[in-house]
């Protein structure tokens, strides 16, 4: 599966996932178990709706959760790109 055939809503998804990553970053006790808890949750999302794609695609689901980490990666590696 080319990147460029990942759906932009996986796409947000991932992104909103690793966003909420991104801010356990130097938290700790409640507020971080409180934020821990919240990138869980956008984990779940964005993996629940990735089996539903490749299922209603019939397309690899490894293969797909592979390429919207590939495109989300890459987006946040180009500064032009936020």
């Amino acid at each position: 599966m080319l990147v460029a055939e990942v759906p932009d809503e996986l796409i947000k998804l991932e992104r909103s996932a690793e966003e909420e990553r991104a801010k356990l970053a130097g938290l700790s006790g409640d507020e971080y178990d409180a934020q821990w808890r919240r990138w869980r949750e956008a984990s779940e999302t964005v993996q629940a709706a990735i089996t539903a794609y490749a299922e209603a695609t019939e397309a690899s689901r490894y293969q797909l959760e592979q390429a919207v980490k590939k495109a989300v990666r890459y987006a946040q590696e180009d500064p032009a790109g936020e």
